[in-house]
């Protein structure tokens, strides 16, 4: 009875245990959702007031705005390219870990750049942009290099896979087709009968006349009939032999 009971206690501790767990990781997806999207909100609004102020600030300070704004824009596209190849590719977790140590020099120049968004002094700012400006297109250019690296291998494995898939289908397509390739059977000699020779035509092809009732009687009357005696019939039209006379 005890171990009942242990066995027990011990299945709804793990039931708790379990428990617990699963609320623990429920709640930190939940947190991680929603720092995520409050994350992608904030870029949201930055961006849209970089771009407002790009358009709407005229000199140094608008430069600089447009600057931040491009430097953003290109690492970010280079990360969301790194990170869902690198799920595919184990290759390109180098290159995402090149892109880590690049982001390092890209976020201290985008808060450099946001500080002197507010600097008053506009000749210091002005005397400063090329400065900026070039250190803005040596991260943009590594980083757009990386990205396009990525999309390159990507439709290049693509493509292979295309290809491959293109060999098998057009194998295939020929197993399917292989009854085409064989000869086909000479079909049987066709037995034709002679014709019946037309009314008034003989079989070697000579001409004959239609029977009349006087042609049919002749013929009758002219076939020799053979008696027992083996002489042949006399014919009506025949004249009778004549005796000799006695002298």
């Amino acid at each position: 009875m005890e171990s009942v009971l242990t066995v027990i206690v011990l299945l709804f501790v793990l039931c708790v245990v379990l428990g617990v767990y699963a609320t623990v990781k429920a709640i930190g997806a939940t947190k991680r959702g929603v720092d995520r999207t409050i994350a992608q909100a904030r870029r949201t609004v930055e961006d849209t007031a970089l771009r407002a102020r790009t358009l709407a600030q005229i000199g140094p300070a608008g430069e600089v705005a447009g600057l931040r704004l491009t430097l953003r824009t290109s690492m970010r596209a280079t990360q969301d390219a790194l990170q869902a190849g690198a799920v595919d590719d184990a290759s390109l977790k180098e290159s995402l870990h090149l892109f880590h140590r690049l982001s390092m020099y890209g976020q201290e120049l985008d808060a450099e750049l946001k500080r002197l968004e507010t600097d008053p002094d506009r000749r210091a700012l002005a005397s400063r942009l090329p400065g900026l400006r070039e250190r803005t297109e040596r991260i943009t250019h590594s980083a757009d290099s990386l990205r396009w690296a990525a999309h390159d291998r990507a439709r290049r494995f693509a493509d292979d896979d295309l290809d491959a898939l293109s060999a098998q289908i057009d194998v295939e397509a020929g197993a399917l087709r292989h009854w085409t390739k064989e000869q086909p059977t000479p079909p049987a000699a066709a037995v034709t009968w002679p014709e019946a020779p037309a009314p008034g035509v003989a079989a070697d092809g000579g001409q004959t006349w239609p029977e009349t009732p006087e042609s049919r009687a002749v013929r009758g009357q002219a076939r020799p009939a053979v008696g027992s005696s083996g002489q042949r019939a006399a014919y009506p039209w025949q004249k009778k032999p004549r005796p000799e006379s006695t002298r």
